[in-house]
């Protein structure tokens, strides 16, 4: 009796200390080729306009704010995105009537995999839990994953980045 009740107090530790794990996030991968007409990017500066032609001094036909999502087009074909200039072409939705046009690649990420917080996140300026707090996430944030280093990643913070222990 003493052998089962140790037993399956030990169970219980096991459980419940594996069960309290460093898991804070869930990491929505990227779009596979072929879902879509093109790539979702997501817009990683405050404004970023919409222009006519591939150029920064083309006609502005709309402005997109920080973490819209305009649909690159021609990004799953063999030679890649609809690219000119530094510029590329998308559009801001699946109809026919969506507007298009181009936005520059600067200010852009491409079909990235998204990281969204299962509790209050820490994210740090370095690599480094020794490296100062630049924010504290709240849980259910969703940010764009820049890079992924060892068991770091680098995430967008609304212009600016910082590093989320895996």
């Amino acid at each position: 009796m003493k052998k089962s009740v140790l037993l399956a107090v030990v169970f219980v530790l096991v459980f419940a200390l594996g069960s309290a794990g460093i898991v804070r996030a869930e990491i929505i991968p990227p779009y596979g080729p072929g879902q879509q007409i093109g790539y979702p990017a997501v817009v990683l500066c405050e404004k970023l306009t919409l222009r006519e032609k591939p150029s920064s001094s083309s006609k502005a036909l709309q402005t997109l704010d920080y973490g819209d999502t305009p649909i690159v087009v021609g990004a799953d074909l063999p030679t890649g995105a609809k690219e000119e200039n530094g510029f590329v072409y998308c559009t801001l939705g699946d109809s026919e009537d969506s507007p298009c046009g181009w936005i520059s690649l600067d200010y852009i990420v491409i079909n990235p995999a998204w990281y969204v917080t299962e509790k209050k996140t820490p994210v740090y300026a370095w690599n480094d839990t020794a490296a100062f707090k630049v924010a504290l996430l709240d849980k259910a944030t969703r940010l764009p994953i820049l890079k992924e280093e060892g068991d770091w990643y680098l995430v967008s913070l609304r212009g600016a980045a910082g590093w989320i222990h895996k």
